[in-house]
């Protein structure tokens, strides 16, 4: 089972672990010996979806949005983590952006939308506020008939 991440990366902390939690519980009905999941590793749901994959056995492929991403999108404290999850990828596949923004989102996500049987969104579902975002991966998922497991535990907040 091929399963991609979509979400929110500005989670509050109590949420952070409410999210850890949800995902980890979602992936159990695909802990089939052949779980791949897809992320881009941004923070907050990605990340958190990489390592449960990871966690579940499972093997991860990473979308990497433009070749600016890290050192210009990711902020510096979630550089470990982010540099951490992406040696362990057993697949890497680099956009050909040099810079980030939300052409690059976007194509990041149309690759993991065409790589996958299922998306997991970590979603609050307010509408989108920009192309590439999380409700516009939510969207195109469902109109290309991929199933979407949204997530949103009962106390969840961005900040």
């Amino acid at each position: 089972m091929r399963i991609g991440i979509t979400g929110h990366m500005n989670l509050s902390p109590e949420t952070v672990d409410l999210v850890r939690a949800a995902i980890s519980e979602a992936l159990e009905e695909f802990q089939d010996g052949n779980l791949v999941g897809f992320s881009c590793l941004a923070a907050g749901a990605d990340s958190i979806f990489a390592q449960a994959v990871l966690d579940a056995g499972g093997k991860l492929t990473v979308v990497v949005s433009s070749a600016d991403y890290r050192d210009k999108k990711v902020d510096p404290e979630d550089q470990p983590a982010y540099d951490r999850l992406l040696s362990q990828a057993a697949e890497v596949n680099a956009m050909s952006f040099e810079t980030g923004g939300r052409e690059a989102y976007a194509a990041s996500n149309d690759h993991i939308l065409t790589s996958i049987d299922h998306l997991f969104a970590v979603w609050d579902g307010q509408l989108p506020a920009a192309r590439g975002g999380t409700a516009d991966a939510v969207a195109q998922a469902q109109t290309r008939g991929i199933p979407v497991t949204i997530i949103w535990p009962s106390g969840a907040k961005r900040t």
